[in-house]
């Protein structure tokens, strides 16, 4: 619940508005409470009926340099190989106030509860998590 948060209102508010860009080769946009046809095909494309878009940078919405959110990621896509978990990159970006894009992965079949898990690891406050409805979801993490 939003009002429970320990995150700031405004940075909610940005994650709401974030455009959630999946690349690979089915690229689509996905929206927060938006339905995106793109998506059900990419769950049907890997018979899954659900996905998270997660990310490892800027933990808790704190800035870091490129290097350091680099080797973040770059753990994040060790951690989702260990697993087993198939894997899609892509980028997360605001459209319009000028926080840097942040490299994500939009993973097919993860569980919410391994989605909260993997994002809690990660110090996030948030994953994007689309059940069978294609539909993507703010999950806050704190």
């Amino acid at each position: 619940m939003i009002s429970d948060s320990q995150i700031p209102r405004a940075t909610i508010q940005a994650y709401l508005e974030t455009h959630y860009c999946v690349h690979g080769s089915m690229p689509t946009t996905l929206k927060i409470g938006e339905f995106n046809a793109s998506l059900a095909a990419i769950h049907d494309a890997h018979a899954v009926r659900n996905s998270a878009f997660i990310t490892a940078c800027n933990p808790f919405s704190r800035m870091l340099d490129d290097a350091a959110n680099v080797d973040l990621q770059r753990a994040l896509a060790l951690e989702l190989s260990q697993r087993g978990l198939t894997f899609i990159g892509g980028i997360g970006r605001h459209p319009s106030n000028g926080w840097p894009g942040e490299p994500s992965f939009l993973v097919p079949g993860i569980s919410v509860e391994d989605a909260k898990a993997l994002g809690m690891q990660f110090g996030q406050n948030a994953v994007v998590w689309s059940g069978g409805d294609a539909v993507p979801q703010l999950v806050l993490l704190r």
